[in-house]
This record gives structure tokens, C-alpha cells and sequence, in this order.
């Protein structure tokens, strides 16, 4: 018997266990609680407490989010009530975040879906990407994927440095430069970041996946004209161009040669910023979002150069890991600060990423750790009252009420694609 099959059902478990959440607890949530009848689209916000905030702005990040995870669940799963809150997510998004005048996506609206801050992040049009590429993979909506390649060219044409390489975080709404960058209150000012970076790849790699799965005719090009066809072939060419260069970037300019972390902060000439930080939750959700890109690419040369580096960078991610399984957030170590709190987001990419492990290089410790993590996850995240997960637990055990149970970053997407990796992968 090979060392494969003793795992067969620790593995059909998880696939069960995984699917059930994934079905009866992520999504069921989404559907009943936070769709918006009156005004459209989703609700913005409810509290770690409770409590529906109905007139809460309403996010670039947490609607992309919202129709990638229900684009991807109807993909898989093919249920109809997945088609209807995707297609609901994403004629939202069509018909209020997109700018009709200047292009690129608002970073968020009003209750009422209005312009609120229209300043371009470009981490949010990768989401948007993102979403919308996935709704064309479970579709076939050429409106979708058409929308999808205008913001890639907006990236594209605005983010990429091409004196120093690399994408830059933000502009204002008509494309000029800011002063304030950041992401978000918790991050550092500085032009350049692997987190950004990261969920660009992420994106260009489903668009790239996407435009295949069109030239491959899953998304009939009709006999209206072969230019259809010969600006497929094109737009299929940039992207592959683009996500080789982004493969390079994390090889040669994020990842930290000397720690096998993945710095965070940079500047435009690529000097790291903000000091010695590292993020665990981010290397294991790069190192398998790394190895995804290599792989969907296709190229062996690309595999062999990408491939040592996804282990060396999980292997960097284990320093913080806990005896449970879990994991903590990130240190600083120029500070000694440490934020140990046990974030849903990163108990999600510690499955994922070991899992990968397991997967591609056999490498049965990995397993283990993946599975140790998901019962962390069971027995302390999932909320199985009310529906969803919560945001954190401290590092005492207690829960995290203040932070959001759905909101701008409170999302259906680390949990629900790792139920969908999980789901795909043990097919």
C-alpha cells in the first residue's frame, strides 16, 4: 500500500467536512443575510457582534470577492442559486463601480451606490479581474471577460513601472499621482508591496486560464469575423507576458533570499521599506498562489525555477505556526512586535498551501499540518449559529468580536476558495 492511500480517509473527510461549511455555512450566510433587496448588490456591513449595518459603504474589495467565490462555487458546483448571486454580484458591479468616465474601479460607494472614494487601487482592480474572469470560466459571459481585459489594460497602462519594474498601489480617480498610498490604515505608505503584487498574479493568472479556456472555444467565439479570434490570441499574448514578468518580480525582487520570507514593503527602485517584517499568513498564501501561476502557465523552464522556491517559502511560513495548527498573523522583528492573533484569512491559506504541498511534491508532513489546521479552523472559527466565520481569536482563545463578521474585508473568499481547492483537488 502506498503511503497515498493510508491518507484516502483523512482526505474524503476533509473533501466532506469542507463542502458541508463551504455549502451550509460560508454561502448560506451570504445568500440569506447579506444580499441587499432594496438598493442592489450586498450589504456592506455586519458587525463582529451582529448587527446588519444597512447603510454601510459598500466595497470594491468586498464585492469582488463576493462574485469571485460565487462564480467559482457555481463553476464547481453548478447550483443555480451560485449563478444567481454571481451574476447579481456582478451587474452591481457593472453598473456602479466601474468609472464611465476616466476607467478602473471605484474603491467604494455609498449604500446607495454612489460614488464614496474614487481613487483607483489597483489591489481592487485585481479583485475585480479577478471576479469577473471567473464569472466568464463558469459562464461563458463575454461581457464579463471583455470588462475583465479593459482593467488588466488599466493596470497595465497606469500601475506598471517601466523604468524600475513592478506595480505601484494607487492613483486618483483621472489617473494622478497621490501622496497616500496605503491600502489600508494598517499598512505602510510606500509605492510598492508584495501584497499587491500578489493579488495581481493572483488575477492574471484566472484571466490567463480564462482566455484559454475562450481560444479553446468553452466561450463560443461565433463566425461573425475571425478578428475575434486573432484579438483572443492577442490578449491571450500580454497576459502571458505579463504574468511572467510578475513571476520574475516575486523570484527575484519580494522574496527575501537570506530569510525565504517575502518582504512586504518597497520603494519604487525596489529598497525595502518599513524594516524586517514578515507576514506568515502571506508567504503560505504566495507559495502555493506562485506555484498556481508557474502551473497554469506551462512552462517547464518557469516550474523548475518556481518550484524550490514555493517549498523554501512555506518552510519560512512555519516559524509561525502553532502546536494546534494554527497560525499567527506577522512580527516585526526590527520591533519585536508580534500580532498573534489567529486571523481567519490565514488559518485558510495554511490549509490551502500545505495542501499544495501534499499534492504536488508528496511531501506527507505538509498533510498533516493541513489537516491539523482545518481542525483549529473547526473547532474554533467557524461560526456554525449564525453562519460564516469570525474574524480572529486572541492568542488567549478568546474570540474577536470587534472586527467584522462581514464588511469591506470580511469577505466569502479565503474560506470559500479553500473549500474549492480543497473540493477540486481531491476530485
Amino acid at each position: 500500500m502506498d503511503s497515498r492511500s493510508t491518507h484516502c480517509d483523512a482526505i474524503a473527510t476533509l473533501r466532506s467536512e469542507v463542502l458541508d461549511v463551504l455549502e451550509n455555512n460560508i454561502l448560506r450566510f451570504w445568500l440569506d443575510e447579506m444580499q441587499d433587496y432594496e438598493h442592489g448588490g450586498f450589504y456592506g456591513q455586519m458587525t463582529g457582534r451582529g448587527q446588519l449595518v444597512k447603510t454601510a459603504d459598500k466595497g470594491a474589495i468586498l464585492n469582488a470577492r463576493i462574485l469571485w467565490a460565487f462564480s467559482a462555487a457555481y463553476r464547481v458546483l453548478r447550483k443555480p442559486e451560485y449563478l444567481e448571486a454571481a451574476t447579481r454580484a456582478k451587474d452591481y458591479i457593472l453598473d456602479h463601480f466601474i468609472d464611465p468616465e476616466y476607467g478602473g474601479t471605484y474603491w467604494s460607494l455609498d449604500y446607495l451606490g454612489q460614488p464614496r472614494d474614487t481613487k483607483k487601487q489597483f489591489y481592487a482592480i485585481g479583485f475585480m479581474i479577478y471576479g469577473l474572469s471567473e464569472y466568464a470560466r463558469a459562464t461563458g459571459d463575454h461581457e464579463a471577460l471583455d470588462v475583465a481585459l479593459q482593467l488588466y489594460e488599466c493596470i497595465e497602462e497606469h500601475s506598471l513601472d517601466h523604468e524600475y519594474n513592478g506595480y505601484i498601489e494607487a492613483m486618483t480617480r483621472d489617473w494622478q499621482p497621490m501622496a497616500d498610498m496605503r491600502l489600508s490604515e494598517l499598512d505602510a505608505n510606500y509605492p510598492k508591496s508584495q501584497n499587491t503584487h500578489l493579488h495581481i498574479i493572483e488575477p492574471y493568472t484566472n484571466l490567463f486560464r480564462a482566455l484559454r479556456e475562450v481560444k479553446g472555444e468553452k466561450l463560443k467565439v461565433t463566425s461573425a469575423s475571425d478578428s475575434a479570434s486573432a484579438v483572443c490570441c492577442d490578449a491571450i499574448a500580454a497576459v502571458e507576458l505579463s504574468l511572467r514578468n510578475l513571476i520574475d518580480i516575486f523570484t527575484d525582487r519580494i522574496l527575501n533570499p537570506d530569510t525565504h520570507h517575502l518582504d512586504l514593503f518597497f520603494e519604487n527602485d525596489w529598497t525595502r521599506g518599513a524594516g524586517h517584517l514578515e507576514s506568515y499568513g502571506h508567504d503560505i498564501e504566495c507559495s502555493w498562489l506562485m506555484h498556481e501561476a508557474a502551473l497554469v502557465l506551462g512552462d517547464k523552464a518557469v516550474l523548475e525555477k518556481v518550484e524550490p522556491i514555493v517549498r523554501e517559502v512555506a518552510k519560512a511560513s512555519e516559524k509561525g505556526l502553532n502546536a494546534d495548527g494554527s497560525m499567527i498573523h506577522e512580527a516585526n522583528l526590527d520591533t519585536g512586535h508580534v500580532d498573534d492573533d489567529l486571523h481567519w484569512w490565514v488559518q485558510a491559506e495554511n490549509v490551502v498551501g500545505w495542501f499544495n504541498l501534499y499534492q504536488h511534491f508528496d511531501d506527507e508532513d505538509a498533510l498533516q499540518k493541513a489537516l491539523r489546521c482545518w481542525d483549529y479552523i473547526k473547532r474554533n472559527l467557524i461560526d456554525s449559529e449564525h453562519g460564516e466565520w469570525y474574524w480572529s481569536r486572541h492568542s488567549d482563545g478568546t474570540l474577536n468580536l470587534d472586527d467584522d463578521h462581514a464588511g469591506f474585508w470580511k469577505c466569502p473568499y479565503h474560506n470559500s476558495r479553500m473549500c474549492l481547492e480543497i473540493i477540486e483537488r481531491t476530485q
